[in-house]
């Protein structure tokens, strides 16, 4: 049977039902990765895959990112809970990221080679809150008048996680790995054409800063108007989880976001991460003085691989 795919009322996103992804056939899989390159992020309601099959199923999307030097399957969990089942304090790094999280960003921008897209399951949800929203950054792209298109055509910014945290109250060291590596600031396009479909989109978020040849007060404020008009509705949905929900988007034209929600409550996701093909995603890094005080980086045009 074929599935069931049901466009949201936005401009991106559907909701995909009469399908067991745990038991893909290759027919129904391209049935599916055409939803995903038309509709941008798509919802899979009620799956409970566990996390062989979840792997898998992030598997036919390409290879994984390893986001940690501890993660050895295609998944890694996104929680306030620690490894002890306590939940994490104020300060500490595992909150300083989730609480960064709850900004408008696009995966991996600031590793040179930036995701392709972006994999979540509930296992754990609080109460209220902590839902997940979604922007389309390609129908946010055709909402530019065409003076504005052809103004940023060209230009490009600098991506640092180091620096989105600071901009969020967070402090971060170098942990030479993921995110907070040593390899410099990639450089990236500000409108970013997709390599599958052709349509174009802005490609900025939390984590880009310092377009070039511009002074930073007016790149700074260029990026937060492009970011606050961008993620306007009909470009948004959210998502509120139920236990087994399982989403996917294309993080070359999808920025997405957490949403608040009392810590005092758990909260765990299953992620996957798919690492972009080098041919479209990967970008020169440069170490760039504005960033000094969040980068410590001098290493130049380094590359970082997925695995």
């Amino acid at each position: 049977m074929p599935i069931t795919v049901t466009p949201t009322d936005a401009t991106l996103g559907a909701v995909v039902t009469d399908v067991d992804l745990a038991e893909l056939d290759d027919d129904t899989w391209q049935e599916i990765h055409a939803a995903f390159l038309k509709y941008g992020l798509l919802v899979f309601p009620g799956q409970n895959l566990d996390e062989d099959s979840q792997g898998a199923f992030a598997l036919r999307f390409g290879k994984i990112e390893r986001l940690s030097p501890r993660q050895n399957s295609p998944t890694v969990q996104f929680s306030n809970r620690r490894a002890d089942g306590t939940i994490a304090k104020t300060g500490e790094e595992q909150y300083k990221l989730l609480k960064g999280n709850e900004g408008w960003h696009t995966d991996s921008t600031y590793m040179p080679l930036a995701a392709k897209a972006g994999m979540l399951m509930a296992l754990v949800v609080p109460p209220e809150g902590g839902e997940t929203e979604f922007a389309d950054m390609r129908a946010a792209y055709d909402a530019l008048d065409p003076d504005m298109q052809e103004q940023l055509e060209g230009l490009s910014a600098y991506h640092s996680l180091y620096r989105s945290q600071m901009r969020a109250g967070f402090a971060h060291k170098t942990d030479h790995f993921y995110g907070f590596h040593d390899k410099g600031a990639p450089l990236r396009p500000v409108i970013k054409t997709h390599p599958e479909t052709g349509r174009k989109s802005i490609y900025t978020g939390r984590h880009a800063y310092g377009i070039v040849g511009m002074p930073e007060e007016e790149s700074e404020a260029l990026l937060t108007k492009l970011m606050d008009d961008a993620c306007q509705p009909p470009r948004t949905y959210r998502h509120s989880w139920e236990v087994g929900d399982l989403t996917v988007w294309d993080n070359r034209c999808v920025m997405h976001r957490a949403r608040p929600y009392d810590t005092k409550h758990v909260r765990v996701l299953r992620a996957s991460r798919i690492a972009g093909e080098p041919e479209s995603e990967l970008a020169p890094t440069f170490a760039d003085p504005r960033a000094d005080a969040y980068n410590p980086s001098t290493s130049n045009e380094s590359v970082l691989t997925a695995s």
